[in-house]
């Protein structure tokens, strides 16, 4: 029998909230223990009767994995919205973005940390999605108040629209009720913000 994984192997070098979030699904991944193992029909493989009737099953099973992945995008939209709108303290509140039609494959979440002593919000995106921009291009993070950006947050560049992007930012403003960000696409010398590429979810 395999023992589960040390956590302290794993994580030892991490610290704070992150090791925290790192526990919990670690500690949930151990309860949920290994995966079932296979059946001998499972691992005896296709018979002829199986690869005859494959074109079926094989429109069947798209069918199906569609339908799964529009319910894991419904629950997972709904739970970012749930998340953002029963969380009333702006410590901790997570925004869910979605892609503009700049943008319309790209998701992302920004989630806001506890103020330092300074009165700075420290900030985690993490971007999926988002296309390689031409060289001194780059996206931005915006505050926006009243509807219109108000000040820069950060900027960050991305390498691959598959892997995606994690970057710490920052909030340097005193932050109000109703306030809220979007991702920008910026290019050189711009002194204004640019067009929205990920906003949040409505």
């Amino acid at each position: 029998m395999t023992r589960p994984p040390d956590f302290e192997e794993l994580f030892g070098d991490v610290a704070g909230s992150e090791r925290e979030r790192f526990r919990r699904v670690h500690d949930m991944l151990v309860a949920a223990g290994p995966p079932p193992e296979l059946t001998p029909q499972m691992e005896a493989g296709p018979t002829l009767a199986m690869t005859l009737g494959g074109s079926r099953r094989r429109r069947v099973k798209r069918r199906t994995a569609l339908l799964a992945a529009a319910v894991i995008v419904l629950l997972l939209a709904f739970l970012g919205g749930y998340i953002a709108g029963n969380n009333r303290t702006l410590s901790g509140h997570v925004l869910s973005l979605h892609g503009t039609t700049l943008a319309p494959k790209a998701n992302a979440s920004l989630r806001i940390e506890d103020r330092d002593e300074a009165g700075n919000w420290p900030m985690q995106l993490a971007a999926v999605g988002l296309p390689k921009l031409p060289p001194k291009n780059y996206y931005e993070v915006f505050l926006v108040r009243d509807g219109k950006p108000f000040g820069p947050c950060g900027a960050f560049v991305v390498g691959n629209q598959k892997t995606g992007v994690s970057v710490r930012l920052n909030v340097p403003y005193r932050v109000r009720g109703g306030d809220s960000w979007v991702v920008t696409r910026q290019k050189p010398g711009d002194d204004h913000a640019g067009p929205v590429v990920l906003k949040p979810l409505t």
